[in-house]
């Protein structure tokens, strides 16, 4: 599949493996993968070269993956990047604390490659 110029997705997985598998089904959706591990990185990223996509943990090593959406959510450069939540979280709360922090959708883990694959695409091509 070729890979669609200009359209990149920031993926922010503490766990490389996890990064990487993530990073590889970004490729198979034709978009370029960018991984970073920790709140911090993702910010910086973010407001460097924004995303086309901003696929997002929870549990990172430095700030929670909801304090790094609310602050891209503040920050005008980054406001408009769509943000998916992909946590191993899965209750209601943290879902409403997802939305409730400007995020797009909130997909759990272990996810379903196709569904992802479909989510990427959707938030992406209907910019």
């Amino acid at each position: 599949m070729k890979l669609e110029a200009g359209r990149d997705v920031l993926v922010v997985e503490d766990d490389p493996e996890i990064n990487e598998l993530v990073g590889a089904y970004v490729a198979l959706a034709g978009f370029r993968y960018r991984g970073v591990f920790d709140g911090g990185s993702a910010i910086r990223q973010a407001a460097e070269e924004p995303p086309a996509l901003i696929l997002l943990d929870v549990m990172l090593p430095d700030m929670s993956g909801f304090e790094v959406c609310l602050e891209l959510r503040g920050a005008p450069a980054t406001r408009h990047i769509p943000i998916v939540f992909l946590s191993a979280l899965d209750g209601e709360p943290e879902k409403n604390r997802g939305r409730n922090a400007g995020a797009a959708e909130y997909l759990v883990k272990p996810f379903d490659p196709d569904q992802l694959i479909r989510t990427i695409r959707r938030h992406i091509l209907s910019e």
